[in-house]
């Protein structure tokens, strides 16, 4: 038997210039789906106390597979529409062990 290790997503995401409170409104709108997704422990979405345009969305898996079912998932298609509304200026994505 093959033990798994939970994994940790982390996306620090920036908004363009007046577009912060759509942007937050766009990433709690990811909160139940993704809550719901086969192997999500955790998933959350937090604003920067001191950049207003910081988010920080946050999700915690099972094991890397669960993940990388979530990152390919129809769900996370509205990445595509912020960039393409100039919504989001940019994001950087880490994962943990």
């Amino acid at each position: 038997m093959t033990l798994t290790q939970p994994v940790t997503h982390l996306a620090f995401i920036r908004a363009s210039t007046g577009r912060s409170a759509e942007l937050g409104m766009r990433l709690r709108d990811l909160l139940e789906p993704s809550l719901r997704t086969p192997g999500c422990l955790n998933f959350s979405v937090q604003r920067s106390q001191v950049d207003d345009d910081l988010w920080l969305l946050s999700g915690s898996w099972t094991d890397p597979q669960a993940m990388n079912g979530y990152f390919a998932s129809p769900t996370l298609s509205v990445f595509s529409d912020l960039v393409q509304e100039r919504v989001l200026s940019s994001m950087h994505l880490h994962t943990f062990d």
